[in-house]
């Protein structure tokens, strides 16, 4: 049995105005050219998405507006976790009600939570909300793991928990994660959330990724994904190869987002990048450094782009 969500599906950036209105002519652009990219869905609101640095209010308006405007293409998943129980229930209803095909939750940031009250959380979270919940694990930002025996008594008591998205390094735990949880539910989707873990995750039973990389390259994971469902498995190795040096990108700054914007405009898509404070815009020496690793992978791994 196959996963409901699965696939290539990018972590959306909400492109915005310089004061910090979302811009809905950016963000439609982008999106028309991921669905014309063959993406299997997409993801907003997530941490590439900087809901972290918004209000309420905008995180609704992106909401509705990236709902509306995919209008059935493709699935669209909404992040709608914050620290909060009761904040997190209200934006999840929130997103079922403007149309939403499922939501991502991140696990409470700040506190530590006792795994007693992180159950209750996610428990209270299912109960409420009659919509495909995917757990979303980050441990590096929120400084919890979802571990795969909490995640597996999770889904054992709340059918509507279907998947989840492991952001974490060890491809050993999201090995685990498939192992444990697909063993009692086997269209459980486990997604892998560094872009670079996407063969590792396919190759051991998991069901694809949501990779930041895809909103500018997103022939290298869809093009990997697709050859390996196909079973051509020398192409993806080779994808997978000149897929490897885009996550180094996202060191040149913290947060990562406006590398990804600068690389989606450079890609030749109509966006402004202007990010929210405190992110910040990147210096002329970064983003040249952005268009050299994409003036290569655009000249060599996509020549027809050219």
């Amino acid at each position: 049995m196959s996963a409901k969500f699965q696939g290539v599906i990018p972590p959306i950036p909400t492109i915005l105005h310089k004061d910090g209105r979302l811009d809905e002519k950016g963000m439609g652009n982008l999106i028309d050219f991921l669905i014309e990219s063959k993406v299997d869905g997409l993801f907003f609101l997530g941490t590439g998405g900087e809901f972290s640095q918004m209000t309420v209010e905008l995180r609704k308006a992106v909401a509705e507006f990236a709902i509306q405007f995919v209008n059935g293409r493709v699935p669209v998943l909404i992040g709608t976790g914050t620290p909060s129980t009761l904040e997190t229930i209200s934006l999840s209803m929130h997103a079922k009600e403007a149309g939403a095909d499922g939501i991502v939750v991140i696990n409470p940031y700040y506190w530590q939570l006792t795994e007693e009250n992180l159950f209750q959380h996610y428990a209270e979270i299912a109960e409420a909300i009659d919509l495909p919940i995917l757990l979303y694990n980050f441990p590096g930002l929120t400084g919890q793991d979802l571990s795969p025996e909490f995640v597996l008594k999770l889904v054992k008591s709340h059918p509507n928990i279907v998947g989840i998205k492991e952001t974490v390094e060890s491809v050993g735990h999201t090995r685990e994660m498939i192992l444990t949880v697909k063993s009692f539910k086997e269209d459980f989707a486990v997604l892998s959330g560094y872009d670079d873990h996407l063969l590792n995750t396919l190759s051991v039973g998991g069901d694809g990724a949501i990779p930041l990389t895809a909103n500018f390259i997103p022939e290298l994971t869809v093009g990997l994904y697709q050859s390996f469902k196909e079973g051509n498995y020398g192409k993806a190795i080779e994808l997978h190869k000149k897929l490897a040096p885009f996550p180094l990108l996202y060191k040149l700054d913290s947060p990562f987002v406006n590398v990804a914007k600068e690389a989606i405009r450079m890609r030749g898509i109509e966006i402004s990048t202007d990010v929210l404070a405190p992110s910040r815009p990147l210096s002329a020496e970064k983003k040249e450094k952005i268009q050299r690793c994409m003036d290569k992978v655009l000249n060599q791994a996509i020549p027809s782009s050219n």
